[in-house]
């Protein structure tokens, strides 16, 4: 455990305590709440007695059902004698039930950097090692590079589109070049292990720009090699009820259960049966709370674009985050000292996603409201200007 890094959240959370006022572009959540549907089902799960007690390791039949006609109808995910839907305590605990599944302790996970930090946490508990491939300048995919990456230590692929911490989003043609590399390094004879392809899909519904989300657990003939992982958190404001859920192929469903009656038991069926409500949310629901985090996003790119020369801002397409590189020496960590310390508002280091090799900062818009995020960001620019300034 000394070697697994310190989650950064925390930390710079006490930052912000110790300095009041400080308005956060940290945390990656929304601002707006869950449907009124999921308050509504709360009452269904409280009429029912027999609630109190454990459920179905994998999830509710009901809650199972909906989500399978949601991958269907949104993801165009067939579930078939060849796959399985696991209903998890948020999309963390989704990826590490995976790595525990497919992976012996020495073994290894190739993570594209910047990575999301929870993963490498994860692999570095699970007695893994994460391989780290670099992704192009505009943080895109290297599918060449990720060849090259592969030993026969290799268990998975992992791929995060809409991308946290950059915002990007694969094209279809690179995410389908990745998973048809998972496919050829699939091992065929019984008893040996081939390498599967990990996709988080937390933010599926965070795509501007007219971009459309892909699920390479949609591909032809991928699901026994792809895992595909899913989040309430986000689009549903459901952080706290951590409720998330993962596509995986069968054959690992004996595994996943093991580890998942090991650590969980069940997911919080409460909170299931508040999910169940969610996936009754009406279209309008998405188009006015992702409608507002758009706008929320072209104030937030018009300002940080007030900082070329001092700042690369690559275009990010997804999620609600911008990924600033900043052309200082500076130390990442002690910009967001100073930033919150002198100017008030908080941003992440790119040190946490990996990124050792410049200044980075991942700047997150979701979690306030316009008139909150307009402010936050006038004093990161200011700061920036000021702090490179001098």
């Amino acid at each position: 455990m000394q070697a697994v890094q310190s989650p950064i959240i925390p930390v710079v959370g006490e930052l912000i305590k110790n300095t009041p006022g400080t308005i956060s572009l940290g945390q990656g959540v929304v601002s707006y709440n869950p449907p009124q549907s999921s308050v509504d089902f709360l009452a269904k799960f409280l009429s029912e007695p027999t609630n109190n007690l454990y459920k179905a390791v994998e999830g509710i039949p009901q809650l199972l059902e909906a989500l399978t006609a949601k991958l269907q109808a949104f993801n165009r995910i067939e579930i078939n004698a060849e796959n399985c839907v696991v209903v998890t305590a948020g999309s963390n605990m989704a990826f590490t039930n995976a790595i525990l599944a497919i992976t012996n302790p020495g073994d290894e996970i190739i993570l594209n950097k910047p990575y999301y930090f929870n993963h490498e946490m994860a692999i570095a508990m699970a007695g893994c090692r994460a391989v780290l491939v670099d992704t192009d300048e505009n943080y895109q995919l290297r599918p060449d590079a990720i060849a090259q990456a592969i030993t026969p230590k290799t268990r998975a692929v992992v791929t995060i589109s809409p991308n946290n911490p950059t915002g990007v989003v694969y094209p279809e043609a690179a995410l389908r070049e990745v998973n048809q590399l998972c496919g050829v390094h699939r091992r065929c004879a019984e008893g040996t292990r081939g390498i599967y392809h990990i996709s988080d899909e937390a933010y599926e519904y965070f795509t501007y720009n007219g971009v459309k989300h892909l699920s390479p657990g949609a591909f032809t003939g991928s699901s026994d090699y792809t895992i595909s992982l899913y989040s309430l958190s986000k689009a549903y404001g459901f952080a706290s009820w951590r409720i998330g859920y993962m596509v995986i192929p069968q054959h690992l469903l004996d595994s996943i259960k093991k580890v998942q009656d090991t650590i969980l038991i069940c997911p919080p069926v409460i909170s299931q049966y508040a999910a169940l409500g969610a996936l009754q949310a009406t279209e309008e629901y998405f188009t006015e709370h992702i409608g507002a985090i758009s706008q929320v996003r072209q104030l937030v790119l018009e300002s940080l674009n007030r900082l070329q020369g001092l700042c690369t801002i690559t275009p990010a397409d997804g999620a609600f985050y911008f990924f600033l590189k900043v052309h200082t020496n500076m130390n990442a960590f002690e910009l967001v000292k100073r930033l919150i310390q002198e100017h008030q508002v908080a941003v992440i280091p790119g040190t946490t996603f990996g990124m050792e090799d410049g200044c980075y900062l991942r700047v997150a818009y979701g979690a306030l409201q316009k008139e909150t995020v307009k402010i936050g960001i006038q004093r990161l620019v200011q700061g920036l200007q000021t702090i490179l300034g001098s």
